[in-house]
C-alpha cells in the first residue's frame, strides 16, 4: 500500500481535495466496497490518503457500529447533545465532514488500534451484517433511542467517509 504520508507528518484530513465521494445504500454496499478495497490492499494497488491503514479503519467503523449494542463509552455534555441532534436528520442522510475530532478523545476518536486485516475485515463484516439482521437496542450517544434504519444509515454515512480516504488502483479498478 502507498501512502503520501508518513507518521511523522499527518495528514490534515478535512483538507484532502481528492478522497472519493461514496454513496452506500445498503449495508451490502459497504461490506461490498471494503473487501474489493482489502484485494487491492493484498495486492498492493491500495493508496491511502489519511492517516489510518484500511485494517484501522475497518476496525474503528465495526467498533463504532458494535456501540450500536454495546453503548459508546463515551459521554457527550448535554448541550452538545441537544445541540447535535437538530441535525440528525443530516448525520442520517449527508456526507460526514472530515476531521471531525471528539474533544478530549485522544486521537480524536474511539478505535482506531492498528489490527491486521485479516481481523479487522471479518470484524466490520460482521458488525454490519449484524446492523442488518438484528435491531440496535442501545441509545446512541448523541441521538438518543434510533431505529434500525436510523443505525444503519448512521454507520453507513460513517463508511463512506471512512473508505473514501482510499483508492484501490490509479485506474479506479
Amino acid at each position: 500500500m502507498t501512502s503520501p504520508q508518513t507518521a511523522a507528518t499527518p495528514v490534515d484530513t478535512s483538507s484532502v481535495t481528492n478522497r472519493r465521494n461514496l454513496r452506500f445504500n445498503t449495508t451490502e454496499d459497504a461490506i461490498a466496497e471494503a473487501e474489493r478495497l482489502a484485494a487491492a490492499e493484498r495486492a498492493g494497488t491500495l493508496t491511502r490518503l489519511g492517516n489510518w491503514t484500511l485494517a484501522q479503519a475497518l476496525g474503528h467503523m465495526a467498533a463504532w457500529a458494535e456501540y450500536s449494542y454495546t453503548g459508546a463509552p463515551l459521554k457527550v455534555p448535554l448541550p452538545i447533545r441537544l445541540m447535535l441532534r437538530l441535525g440528525k436528520k443530516k448525520f442520517l442522510s449527508q456526507p460526514m465532514r472530515a476531521g471531525v475530532k471528539i474533544p478530549k478523545v485522544p486521537g480524536g476518536t474511539l478505535a482506531i488500534d492498528p489490527m491486521p486485516l485479516d481481523e479487522a475485515l471479518p470484524r466490520f463484516r460482521s458488525a454490519m451484517e449484524r446492523l442488518k439482521r438484528e435491531a440496535p437496542q442501545k441509545p446512541n450517544v448523541i441521538f438518543g433511542p434510533l431505529t434500525q434504519d436510523e443505525w444503519i444509515n448512521l454507520n453507513l454515512r460513517h463508511c463512506e467517509l471512512h473508505l473514501g480516504f482510499f483508492q484501490p488502483s490509479a485506474s479506479g479498478t
